[in-house]
């Protein structure tokens, strides 16, 4: 495995979360106020966010061929296109709404979740919002992904639970085995289960099948702090450790890790790349890195 690091061109950029663009790129949400664009062989170009305080958080290529991503600073969801022009949808007055994770639904529309307000909510390309309150009161939704059963699944982080919702707001709640397991983000994989993080007392990858049975691989260094998976171009997840690892684990559960040369590098998001290889934020490292595996 062969892994590239690409430092960001402005100081403290703290990139977060990336995607692969429509465009053949990779974009990133960088928690300074920008969205980046990344070439796949490293030329940055920056695109501020006009609002001020604006803290870009999550991203993900919509059906409309723009960019979206989550503005935990403003409380919005924001759209990009691919010439960098941004428009930002504000979320409804609460005490804080904390937009999380966001993603494309089986219905071509936008899917996030409200870390503070505890809502799953769809937002059209046009700036609709539907919101759905998750049954668990204060459970702090936090990741979401398309599942393979045509709904949207979630983790719940104060609540312990994956969640599950259809199109249509209809939720289902899986409580996870290890107590106050800290759950993070969820993803797909290649043998049509789920597959999620438990972040710090989990020190895990859970495993959820589409009728709701979980298993847990327990990570073989203590303290990794597994955070973001995604399904791998080899059909393995992959997952970032914020120790400063790359973790890989095959559907049967076997476990690799992967130091990353740069010390204090925070690994946070990461994703199949346009080039096949894959592509993460260093949080800590103000870089982003490319994996060949």
């Amino acid at each position: 495995m062969t892994v590239t690091e690409f430092v960001a061109p402005i100081a403290d950029a703290r990139p977060y979360g990336v995607t692969a663009g429509a465009d053949g790129n990779l974009w990133f949400a960088e928690q300074s106020g920008n969205i980046a664009r990344v070439t796949t062989g490293g030329v940055f170009t920056e695109f501020p966010v006009p609002s001020a305080g604006s803290v870009p958080y999550c991203i993900a290529t919509g059906p409309d061929g723009d960019l979206w991503f989550s503005d935990i600073g403003l409380d919005a969801i924001g759209r990009v296109t691919t010439e960098g022009v941004i428009t930002e949808f504000p979320l409804p007055p609460t005490d804080s709404a904390l937009p999380r994770f966001i993603t494309v639904g089986p219905d071509n529309q936008m899917w996030f979740v409200e870390d503070d307000a505890n809502n799953v909510v769809r937002i059209t390309t046009e700036g609709v919002l539907t919101t759905f309150p998750v049954p668990t009161e204060n459970s702090n939704p936090y990741g979401i992904t398309n599942g393979p059963d045509g709904a949207l699944w979630f983790t719940e982080n104060a609540g312990n639970k994956i969640g599950r919702v259809t199109t249509a707001g209809a939720f289902t709640e899986f409580p996870v085995p290890t107590p106050s397991s800290d759950v993070r983000q969820i993803t797909t994989g290649s043998d049509g289960n789920l597959w999620f993080t438990e972040f710090t007392v989990g020190d895990a990858i859970g495993r959820i099948t589409p009728a709701g049975e979980i298993t847990e691989f327990h990570l073989p260094t203590a303290g990794a702090m597994p955070f973001d998976i995604t399904r791998g171009p080899d059909g393995n997840l992959w997952f970032t450790e914020k120790l400063g690892m790359i973790g890989r684990i095959t559907t049967a559960g076997e476990i690799t890790e992967y130091p990353l040369p740069t010390a204090g590098s925070e690994p946070a998001i990461i994703i199949t790349g346009p080039d096949g290889d894959l592509w993460f934020s260093e949080f800590g490292g103000d870089r982003v890195g490319r994996i060949t595996p």
